[in-house]
Parts: structure tokens; sequence; C-alpha cells
């Protein structure tokens, strides 16, 4: 065997981390992004074509193990994530960017010691700035670069919050339009989503947090 002609072949032939990703949702495509500065792998699920007249409906969602993968109801991510992933198939075509920002970008340990603190009464604000944390450690900038990348000019974006927005468009990233996204409200994340609204400027009404309050998130 040839050792001189196998690593040229391996050079010509890279092959792109690039796939069909078949969902309940839908035949949705995954796209895999590395990002050098934190070697983390960031995900871009698209549903369609990303080019067109309309803008497209973008939901960008930081990693949440526990929400996610495990269904804590300490939090509202794992039904944000299902309903974007809804969302996006109702209208036919739109992106979803699963960041590897785990914790509001403090990672799991931290996260985990933000949550005994909160059992101690402190709320989720309070608990990262104890353990000497930002209070959002989150950067936007590779969910521009991703956007980017895979051809997406203008955005309606599915969150309540601004900071997201500023931040895209701080990377000139056109976000044209913002949907909110209020679901999952029970009894053990009511705290957690009123600290989002009265501290952290999230837009979320009040009267919604009633009006989407799920009697199983008990």
């Amino acid at each position: 065997m040839n050792y001189g002609e196998d690593e040229e072949l391996s050079e010509k032939y890279e092959i792109p981390a690039d796939a069909k990703l078949p969902l309940r949702e839908g035949d949705f495509r995954i796209r895999v992004f590395h990002e050098e500065s934190t070697g983390f792998d960031h995900v871009a699920l698209t549903l369609g074509e990303m080019r067109g007249p309309d803008p497209t409906l973008v939901r960008i969602h930081s990693e949440c193990l526990t929400g996610d993968v495990f269904g804590s109801l300490r939090c509202d991510c794992g039904p944000q994530l299902e309903t974007a992933l809804s969302s996006i198939k109702s209208n036919g075509w739109g992106c979803l960017l699963y960041l590897r920002q785990e914790g509001r970008g403090i990672g799991l340990h931290s996260k985990i010691q933000a949550y005994n603190l909160q059992d101690k009464g402190l709320d989720t604000l309070e608990a990262n700035l104890e353990l000497g944390l930002p209070a959002d450690a989150r950067d936007y900038k590779i969910a521009a670069k991703i956007l980017n990348a895979i051809g997406v000019e203008k955005v309606c974006l599915l969150t309540n919050n601004p900071e997201k927005i500023n931040q895209l468009k701080k990377h000139q990233i056109d976000v044209v339009r913002r949907m909110p996204l209020i679901v999952g409200v029970g009894t053990h994340n009511l705290k957690y989503l009123e600290t989002k609204i009265e501290k952290m400027g999230h837009k979320i009404d009040e009267n919604s947090l009633v009006e989407n309050f799920d009697d199983e998130n008990q």
C-alpha cells in the first residue's frame, strides 16, 4: 500500500460534518461547527432553504442538560427547545442553533453549584454572583458566524431575551422581528422566570406566565 497516496486522498476528500437528521418534527439537516477558541462543537438544525423573501425563523438555544435531556422542571429550556422545533415545522422552514453554552455560559459544574444556592433561597442571578460568576456569560458571536455560513440573511428570532438580539445586531445579523417563546411555566420555575423579567430584562408579560401556566409542571 502506498501511504503517500492515502495521505493525498485524505486531504482531498475531507468528510464534512453535515447530514440528514429526521426528527418527529420533520426532515431536518444537521451541521456541526467547531469553535477553535473554546474547543466546543455547535449545531445548526435546518429545515428547508435558508434564503427567501421572508426572514428565516431562528431559535438560538443554549445547551441545558438538565432541561433538554432529563426534563427538569426548574427551567423552561426543554419546552422551549421542543416548541421551537415545532414552530419551525409549522412555518415550513427555519433554523435552530444549539450552542454549547451550558448554564448561561458558566458550565454544568457551576450551574449545579448555583442550583444548590437556589435551594437555599437565592434566585438564579444571586446564585451566580455568590459564586463569583457573571449573571450571563454567553457570547453570540459564534451564532452570527454560523448564520452567515448557512446563508441566513434576515432573521425572525424566537426569544424573550433582548440581549440575543443586541448581540446579533452587533455582529451584523439583520434581526427584523422577534417572536416570544413562553412555554413550560410551572411551580418549580416560576421564580426563575420572574427573575428573568425583573432582573435580566427578558420581554415576558407577567400575565403571560399565568396564561401559559402548565398544571402538569407541579
